[in-house]
């Protein structure tokens, strides 16, 4: 199928959206200048009938879904202007979504040798929309479910405070649903259809690369939370995401930005006063490090032999651990290292299925992830000083000291580093900066 070239296009249009509620499907329409639309579809299952005095709120939800989805299509060609139709937007919500398209682009500027600074702009059509009102939401938490730690994390620390929750997810993988119905929570599975000429776009050559996935599920989560009635949308991302991944030409770069305080602040301050007065955007892990989150993981062993955060190998392939951990990738690296600590060395290696500290061919990797060398790697891997703690911790420790990657930094880059950065117990204690709502902040003494 031959397509018009977007990286050519002048302008990139929002055409519309639009919600059945007999099917429960979202549809979000996107073209580049006067070519094909670009469909979206959301499907979000048994949706019951929407409550009137959440209308309003829904409409706002369903837009800025609109909005923000619109970042996978827009990285195709990345135009000067861009058009929103059907509807007009005002003053805030364009600053939320330049902030947004600029960050959470960052890493494919980057990759892509593109200098998206000032060259984005949504336009304003609109006054500033009217506070938003409460809705008389159920006070119930979604707790997304990513298949990795943190989420497992989460689910356990709100069922120690009895917090009412549904775990929920977006897509059809198998290894999530697994771990989703092992949390034992009611569940909730939404289908997301990217418009299949995206795909025939990149393979012709379309500018490609990361995008910030996460704000696209936390506005599809906004939707649902309207339409099913859930007070209050408990991410699980820690501290360490707010880390940026480099500097470059006076820009910070961070592979995790709408998983970091300042989008999660600016997300959640928007829907209360765009969407939902009542509605709470927030991360419940926020206080912790990645270290302090492995930690508390390394207790729940009932996930062990169900967990992976490994991105080339997310699916289901048989009961051995390999199956779900390459080995080889920097999420694999990271978990591993970040669990060491915490974990007896044969509970790791099971997990695992082998010891990746003891193979030669891994040091790049682990040299990435302590920033020697090498920059943090483009992963949801934790900081640097993270990862120096916790190898650090291991080269003291006999079951650990003696496998090739731990000896090669005591020999190799210890004597280049103060050893008193590298201590652990510091990095395990909770930072102030959270936007837990007043009845979940006994989840800070329940994950001590």
């Amino acid at each position: 199928m031959l397509l018009n070239d977007p990286c050519q296009a002048a302008t990139f249009r929002f055409v519309g959206c639009s919600f059945d509620a007999s099917s429960g499907e979202a549809q979000l329409r996107y073209a580049f200048d006067d070519g094909a639309e670009l469909i979206e579809r959301i499907v979000f299952p048994e949706a019951p009938t929407l409550d009137p005095a959440r209308r309003a709120a829904f409409d706002a939800a369903l837009k800025l879904l609109h909005l923000i989805a619109g970042v996978s299509y827009f990285k195709a060609g990345v135009p000067a202007q861009i058009r929103v139709e059907k509807y007009a937007i005002d003053r805030d919500t364009a600053d939320l979504l330049d902030e947004l398209y600029l960050q959470g682009l960052g890493e494919f500027a980057y990759q892509n040798k593109l200098d998206l600074r000032g060259k984005i702009r949504f336009p304003v059509g609109a006054e500033n929309a009217t506070a938003a009102v409460s809705c008389g939401l159920p006070r119930r938490s979604l707790v997304p479910i990513g298949g990795g730690k943190d989420s497992l994390v989460s689910v356990e620390l709100l069922k120690k405070i009895g917090e009412p929750a549904t775990a929920v997810w977006v897509g059809n993988s198998a290894l999530i649903a697994a771990c989703a119905q092992a949390t034992g929570l009611p569940m909730l599975n939404i289908q997301r259809q990217i418009a299949p000429e995206l795909f025939e776009l990149n393979r012709q050559g379309a500018w490609n690369g990361h995008i910030p996935v996460t704000a696209i599920n936390s506005a599809i989560l906004v939707v649902a939370a309207i339409l099913y009635g859930f007070d209050a949308i408990a991410f699980s991302n820690e501290h360490s995401a707010s880390s940026a991944t480099l500097e470059y030409d006076g820009q910070a770069i961070n592979h995790q930005w709408s998983k970091s305080f300042t989008f999660e602040r600016r997300l959640h301050t928007y829907l209360q006063s765009h969407v939902a007065a009542d509605l709470d955007y927030f991360s419940l892990l926020r206080p912790l490090s990645e270290l302090a989150v492995t930690k508390r993981f390394a207790h729940l062993t009932q996930y062990h032999a169900l967990f992976s955060s490994c991105n080339r190998n997310f699916r289901i392939l048989g009961t051995r651990p390999a199956d779900r951990w390459c080995g080889q990738c920097p999420k694999c690296h990271f978990v591993f290292l970040a669990l060491a600590p915490f974990c007896t060395k044969p509970q790791l290696v099971q997990i695992f299925g082998r010891n990746l500290l003891d193979d030669e061919s891994q040091t790049a990797g682990f040299d990435a992830l302590l920033e020697y060398r090498h920059h943090k790697p483009f992963e949801c891997v934790g900081e640097g000083r993270e990862s120096r703690a916790a190898m650090y911790t291991l080269s003291q420790r006999a079951e650990w000291r003696e496998d090739a990657i731990v000896q090669r930094f005591t020999h190799e880059i210890l004597p280049q580093l103060d050893v008193t950065a590298l201590a652990l117990a510091p990095l395990l204690q909770p930072a102030a900066e959270h936007l837990l709502p007043a009845r979940l902040t006994a989840v800070l003494d329940a994950s001590g």
